[in-house]
């Protein structure tokens, strides 16, 4: 395929002010759009101005729910280049998702040209502060005009970036978490693990009221027992009890999240003890009474390390770590952001460059 590319004529204003940046609210000149149908297979790739998107009222996506995603980030090097990190990691788990939810797959290499090309065009919207960085959002979903339950024959894939600063308006101060055992995001054999639309709109009911009692994120319990841990909101989570560093074992509802495994990979080659269990949340409690909890953190593209200084489980709070950053969430968030924007080696090859 030929990628195609039509210019802005008339560019957006960029933000002024890199340090009152939010997430997800502003978005840049230029997207990525790639058409599919069952027989021609995917055709036009094209990179154009960043525009609305026309849909027939029957197309699939709205009715079926047929659509995922990923969400990377292009980091600006102090010498004015840009990296991507582990970007290959989201292409193959996007193709992983696609197969799930019955959705044709993308030429990975394809893709990661044109979108290294889409970043290069927008190129000065990568923000240069320091915790900035430019979000990618590649995304698909059914477009064919049905009504009827079956996988859709035709899909669009897009490409979008923005300009994002901290996920949480916490930044990196410990949040409140509030712990989910009635309601559940996923279920054994579901599509916990994939990134799709639904999962995220399963967990909405539940984050909105930890919300309003004054939490940050929802802890999930899994979904036949409410006991064990499985996620924290939209991020993978870990403890540190005593000399152990333990996160949820990945059988089906958790999402294999791209930091969860780059902090597996750093932490034991910093000769941690890292642990995949299951671990209950009376454990958890137990741990946090007794002094044994030293840590706990959530992972995830958008903020990294969000460490977690409180959880309320059945109406009784338990303090982690004094609600203070523990050693070693600050550790693994220098080195992965070190590695991210350049200014630290990557030992793992994990960093892709676009410029």
């Amino acid at each position: 395929m030929k990628l195609k590319i039509i210019y802005a004529t008339s560019p957006k204003q960029k933000p002024q002010d890199e340090s009152r940046l939010g997430f997800g609210d502003i978005f840049s000149d230029h997207m990525f759009v790639m058409k599919y149908e069952e027989e021609k297979g995917w055709y036009d790739p094209c990179i154009k101005p960043y525009e609305d998107i026309v849909l027939d009222p029957a197309a699939m996506v709205l009715h079926y729910a047929q659509a995922i995603f990923e969400g990377l980030k292009a980091y600006r090097r102090e010498d004015g280049g840009i990296n991507l990190f582990r970007p290959w990691e989201n292409f193959k788990r996007f193709n992983r998702s696609a197969r799930r939810m019955c959705m044709p797959e993308i030429d990975e290499q394809f893709v990661m040209e044109c979108m290294k090309k889409l970043i290069l065009i927008d190129k000065d919207w990568v923000p240069k502060n320091k915790g900035t960085s430019l979000y990618i959002r590649p995304f698909m979903f059914a477009t064919e005009p049905h009504l009827g339950v079956r996988p859709s024959k035709s899909y669009l894939f897009l490409i979008i970036t923005g300009p994002v600063g901290a996920y949480y308006k916490e930044g990196m101060n410990p949040v409140k978490i509030y712990v989910e055992d009635q309601y559940v995001r996923a279920a054994p054999g579901g599509t916990g693990d994939v990134k799709t639309g639904g999962n995220y709109a399963a967990s909405l009911f539940s984050s909105e009221m930890a919300k309003k009692k004054g939490f940050t994120q929802v802890l999930w319990l899994d979904a036949i027992e409410h006991k064990y841990v499985e996620e924290v909101g939209t991020m993978n989570v870990f403890f540190v009890i005593e000399d152990e560093l333990v996160t949820s074992p990945l059988t089906g509802s958790i999402l294999p999240g791209i930091t969860r495994d780059s902090v597996i990979h750093i932490a034991k080659d910093w000769g941690i003890k890292v642990t995949e269990r299951r671990i209950s949340i009376d454990e958890v409690i137990e741990s946090a009474q007794n002094g044994k909890l030293k840590e706990a953190f959530g992972t995830g593209t958008a903020a990294v390390i969000s460490p977690i200084g409180q959880i309320t489980y059945k109406g009784k709070s338990y303090s982690i770590n004094n609600g203070k950053m523990g050693t070693l969430s600050k550790r693994l968030y220098d080195e992965i952001v070190g590695i991210q924007y350049g200014y630290k080696k990557d030992p793992y090859g994990w960093i892709e460059r676009v410029c």
